[in-house]
């Protein structure tokens, strides 16, 4: 009898070592996630993605806003670019003795989406327009980057002016040349 306490006895340390470590491997996991949760709440939170920064931000900068007085202009300014794509000019340079072509892409930049919707409402005036400038130019006053950098101004100046006479806003902040074929 006393060999079968001895048995029990070892028998009972055995299972309850094996308890006592499947135990403390449950609370290692459960700790481990809760470190590891805790730490993926604090960086969503810290980089604004829930309920941090980048809402008290946004507010912040309506507040200041109307504090400031701010008015359209200011709002424009911020406004993300509308870059919108010309199709492609083709004209012949102006040179009486050899035929020579420009070949020029660009797009127009905004900030405004009424400017935008103006740009697409009006494109065969401004194209027209664009036409005769480039159709006008000599080979020799484009094949440099200053003739190139002064056509690019002339070419903002066209759309401007065709925006300002149809809309009363010129609305176009900027132009860029996307490709510029001489030949």
């Amino acid at each position: 009898m006393a060999d079968d306490d001895k048995d029990l006895a070892e028998e009972g340390g055995k299972k309850g070592g094996g308890r006592g470590g499947l135990v403390t491997i449950l609370v290692a996991v459960l700790v481990a996630s809760l470190v590891a949760g805790g730490g993926t709440f604090a960086a969503l939170y810290f980089t604004g993605v829930i309920g941090g920064k980048a809402d008290h931000t946004a507010e912040d900068a309506g507040e200041a806003q109307e504090d400031e007085g701010g008015g359209e202009a200011e709002a424009e300014e911020e406004a993300p670019p509308i870059y919108i794509a010309l199709d492609p000019f083709v004209v012949n340079f102006d040179n009486p003795t050899v035929a020579r072509f420009l070949q020029v892409k660009l797009q127009v930049m905004t900030r405004s989406p009424e400017a935008a919707k103006a740009i697409e409402e009006h494109m065969p005036v401004i194209r027209n327009a664009l036409v005769m400038l480039f159709s006008g130019q000599k080979y020799e006053d484009v094949a440099t980057r200053e003739g190139k950098e002064r056509l690019r101004q002339q070419t903002l100046a066209e759309i401007r002016k065709v925006l300002e006479e149809r809309t009363g806003d010129p609305g176009v902040e900027d132009v860029y040349f996307t490709a510029f074929v001489m030949q």
